[in-house]
């Protein structure tokens, strides 16, 4: 398994797949100020090299770690912190010699602790469990329980929450079992995106 260096838990940003760079690069910098220390690029149909590498150069100063969605190859390439792969991203095992020794590698078990056991013993470094609550981005996905967060911890695994997480409702996801909440929306969308940072961080330091 890779040893995970850095932060251990707390906000996750998953950037729109669809914003242009200016837009995506000025948001991620006032969350980035306000001290997230974890992004993952996720972008449709494939991620931008430049702007991997933009974002990449962004968060080594802010001492944070970038995760790139699905293309193992990429973050390889530019030297991202991990990968993150779903269902359709091929097998587990393979990606896992891909990324070696230096990513970490995420995946996403949905909420099926049988998949997310088979994933660890694979070698995947993080499981992601969702949706936790109706997500806005994703309105199909399976509904995650929070007792599943729980049971996951048995795996010996962080957990990652993803799914309709708000300030609002955080708190339970985060005493369910939750180390990370991976939210999109509810902070790239949000009136001012660093007091939202700063919000969802707090939530870490008094659980």
């Amino acid at each position: 398994m890779h040893q995970v260096h850095g932060p251990s838990s707390g906000l996750y940003a998953i950037t729109p797949a669809d914003w242009p760079a200016q837009k995506l690069l000025a948001a991620v910098d006032e969350a980035l100020t306000a001290g997230l220390r974890r992004l993952q690029y996720r972008a449709k149909p494939q991620p931008d090299e430049s702007v991997a590498r933009q974002l990449l150069a962004r968060c080594r100063r802010a001492g944070a770690q970038l995760i790139i969605n699905d293309d193992v190859v990429l973050a390889a390439r530019i030297g991202a912190d991990g990968v993150h792969v779903g269902r359709d991203d091929g097998d587990l095992a393979a990606i896992r010699r891909q990324a070696g020794d230096g990513l970490i590698v995420g995946a996403s078990c949905y909420n099926d602790l049988e998949r997310a056991r088979r994933l660890a013993q694979a070698g995947a470094d993080e499981l992601a469990f969702g949706s936790v609550h109706a997500s806005p981005t994703k309105p199909d996905a399976v509904h995650c329980p929070l007792d599943v967060l729980t049971q996951a911890r048995e795996l010996g695994r962080p957990v990652i929450a993803i799914g309709g997480i708000v300030v609002g409702n955080a708190a339970a996801v985060i005493s369910a079992g939750a180390d990370w909440l991976a939210v999109g929306s509810a902070l790239f969308s949000a009136a001012d995106i660093g007091a939202t940072t700063r919000q969802f961080q707090e939530l870490f330091a008094s659980s």
